[in-house]
């Protein structure tokens, strides 16, 4: 019975001992396994959340502090043991990105600076930094300062530049504006200097021309054209008749006269026909009167010629009628009516014979009508003989 006795209490302590070490065991168990659900969901979390890189890096990085938590230690190990993960920690992720209170703030504030959203970008890591205000005003500002420069204005009839030009490139259009507050100061008188003889050389002055160009002058008027417009015009005349036709063209302009083109005979290569068939009205060109030996008074600057073409030459050789130019037939007929026919009634006529001019159209071996030109007696006194 003791034996049975003794045995029973061992088997029962036994039992006593082995009950207790389950119970331990099973504590111990489920402990561990709730650690290791711990451990397994901050795994998960930090598997899920989706974290920005920080540019520039390839290597895994490290996991920095997270909150606290149960298990935290065991899971940042975890988050290291992955190879192929490249996350780094919460916090450094909050610094790279910005917190998301403190952009909310920069963004709910009314006040806020664009420094301030500079620095927001800055914050987010970010190389494109917003435009500031100023730096689109600048660009405006330099736009508009480009806009505002003119390639400068034109240089008005009255300069002595405009008059430079003007000798070079020939008579041309120019408004009553551009002329000046006063027409009649475009009206003016130079000599011959180097730049307009180079123009006139082996032309109009040719090598045996028997003037010296101290007795020529440069004349510079306006005059209307066809066209109803005001026009520049250039003329080279004797000296001693020089004030007298800048006069004449003076009070032609004021009175609107019509004439087409007033131009160096030059521009025509001192060619009389090619210059008349344009209608080009000119004076000095060192030449023959047509069909003689004698020296033109054209030859010595003391004529005019004025609207050629409407009011031609004509003169019967050997029983045939000569009429020049040779484009100017339909106004030989002088008794038909023509706009820019020139006859006793024309201003153009009164003027020039008012000023001791004579006519071409009153000859009776030949007419030229277009001709105004110093009378030989005048000539006489003046000591030129042809």
């Amino acid at each position: 019975m003791r034996n049975r006795k003794f045995i029973g209490m061992a088997i029962g302590f036994v039992m006593v001992t082995f009950g207790a070490g389950l119970l331990a065991g099973c504590g111990s168990t489920g402990e561990t396994a709730g650690l290791y659900a711990e451990t397994n969901v901050a795994t998960e979390t930090s598997e899920v959340t989706e974290v920005p890189k920080i540019t520039g890096s390839s290597e895994m990085t490290e996991v920095a502090d997270t909150t606290e938590s149960p298990g935290t230690a065991e899971a940042s190990k975890t988050a290291e043991s992955l190879e192929d993960t490249e996350v780094t920690g919460l916090s450094e992720a909050a610094e790279a990105t910005g917190t998301t209170e403190s952009l909310k703030t920069a963004e709910s504030s009314e006040d806020t600076e664009v420094a301030g959203l500079s620095e927001a970008a800055e914050a987010a890591g970010t190389t494109e930094y917003p435009k500031t205000a100023e730096s689109s005003k600048t660009t405006g500002s330099s736009a508009t300062a480009g806009s505002s420069k003119m390639a400068g204005s034109p240089k008005t009839a009255g300069s002595s530049e405009a008059a430079g030009s003007s000798r070079s490139a020939g008579a041309s259009e120019v408004s009553e504006q551009d002329a000046g507050e006063d027409p009649m100061e475009e009206f003016y008188i130079t000599e011959i200097d180097d730049e307009l003889f180079a123009r006139m050389k082996g032309k109009s002055f040719k090598e045996d021309c028997t003037l010296s160009t101290e007795e020529l002058r440069y004349l510079h008027i306006l005059h209307v054209g066809f066209d109803g417009e005001t026009h520049e015009g250039e003329m080279v005349v004797n000296a001693r008749i020089a004030e007298t036709v800048l006069d004449i063209f003076r009070e032609l302009y004021q009175a609107g006269y019509q004439i087409e083109k007033v131009q160096l005979v030059d521009e025509y290569n001192a060619d009389d026909e090619l210059s008349m068939e344009d209608n080009n009205s000119s004076s000095f060109n060192f030449r023959f009167i047509s069909h003689t030996t004698t020296v033109s008074k054209h030859g010595l600057g003391m004529a005019v010629d004025i609207n050629t073409r409407y009011n031609p030459y004509i003169k019967d050789v050997d029983g045939k009628t000569c009429i020049e130019p040779i484009n100017a037939g339909d106004y030989v007929d002088r008794t038909k009516d023509f706009a820019h026919k020139i006859d006793h009634d024309d201003l153009c006529y009164q003027l020039f014979t008012e000023h001791g001019f004579e006519w071409g159209g009153d000859w009776t071996t030949a007419k030229d009508y277009q001709h105004f030109e110093i009378p030989d007696s005048t000539l006489a006194a003046w000591g030129y003989e042809r």
